[in-house]
């Protein structure tokens, strides 16, 4: 019988050959990707701290005018409200006077119909339209009695009772449209802070600290004592700057006005505020405030602006200087008028 020679084994694949393979053709797909993303791998590809630091301060920069929008609204909320409750109170009063004397005319009406004496005059006056009689001038110009007069004066309090419910529903139209406006800005403000926190998130720890010491870092007021530092404008003036120089290390919050922490016009204004004078609440109205001054006529505690939209403002303190609330993660501290795109100056009076 013949014998059957036994079939050929399948070539047994090397699982180092092909492990070798296998990563040589991920590195070399590696060094293709890192070729068509500039040269750097995907771990590597973050923006330089420069890159960071020029995108957050534009945000920060947004966040600051979307600020002062925050607070100009609810400043004109808050007005509205208190209008709104003046009117309101005066309302009520209006209207216990307007019953009290509808009270009193219906109390001589009864007293009048017992004895059977009920004037004409009264009877229409007491009758579903008294307004139909008020009008009728004829009628108003021959009461002479205390009683037409009662009617006259009902007649004249119902007209502005019903003039302050209309100013009362426009101020309290303000009012919401104020806070829905405030609470706009408040979120733009917040989107804002949100995109530098997660630009700022993609540096590395180190670069990170770097960046936030340099924030943090505060000046040496040194500048306060010099020889050539300039006498403020007036005694007001002083102790504007005099406040400001305490507020130094204070925290950047937005919308605040003090005591533990401003934004840049509620520094300002807790400032003059130290010194007796009422600064209104935002950038672009305290530059209305006082007079307005140019550069070369800048004293201590004159407000210095910035930027095209006057969306930031300083304490000036002299030698080109100022104290400011910088934004949110830089404290109360000193910097130059030159770090900034220079808009105007004013002096409060």
């Amino acid at each position: 019988m013949a014998s059957h020679s036994p079939h050929p084994k399948p070539k047994q694949r090397s699982l180092a050959g092909t492990t070798a393979r296998t990563a040589a053709l991920l590195a070399l797909t590696g060094a293709a990707s890192a070729t068509l993303l500039g040269g750097t791998g995907y771990a590597e590809n973050r923006p330089t701290p420069a890159q960071v630091k020029a995108k957050v301060d534009r945000y920060q920069r947004e966040a600051e005018e979307a600020t002062e929008k925050y607070n100009g609204a609810k400043t004109t909320a808050d007005k509205a409200r208190e209008a709104y409750d003046d009117l309101r109170d005066e309302a009520a009063r209006r209207t216990a006077r307007l019953n009290a004397a509808r009270n009193a005319l219906g109390a001589f009406a009864t007293a009048q119909y017992r004895s059977g004496t009920v004037a004409p005059t009264l009877q229409l006056a007491l009758s579903s339209s008294p307004d139909q009689y008020l009008r009728r001038a004829s009628l108003a110009d021959r009461a002479g009695d205390r009683q037409a007069a009662t009617i006259a004066s009902i007649g004249r309090q119902k007209g502005k009772l019903r003039t302050l419910r209309g100013e009362a529903a426009d101020r309290l139209h303000q009012m919401r449209a104020s806070q829905a406006a405030a609470a706009r800005h408040k979120k733009a403000v917040q989107k804002k802070l949100a995109a530098a926190d997660r630009l700022l998130d993609r540096l590395t720890r180190e670069q990170r600290q770097r960046l936030e010491a340099r924030e943090t870092r505060p000046e040496r007021p040194a500048a306060r004592t010099t020889t050539h530092h300039p006498a403020p404008a007036t005694t007001r003036a002083a102790r504007a700057v005099s406040f400001a120089y305490t507020a130094l290390g204070q925290p950047y919050v937005w919308g605040a006005t003090g005591p533990h922490g401003y934004d840049c016009s509620g520094l300002t204004q807790a400032a003059w505020r130290a010194a007796g004078v009422s600064l209104p609440r935002t950038t672009y109205t305290q530059i209305n405030a006082g007079h307005r001054i140019s550069r070369a006529e800048l004293a201590p505690g004159d407000l210095v602006f910035f930027y095209s939209g006057i969306s930031h403002v300083g304490l000036y303190i002299g030698n080109g200087r100022m104290i400011h609330a910088p934004h949110p993660g830089a404290p109360v501290r000193m910097a130059s008028i030159t770090d900034m795109p220079f808009a105007g100056a004013a002096r409060p009076a």
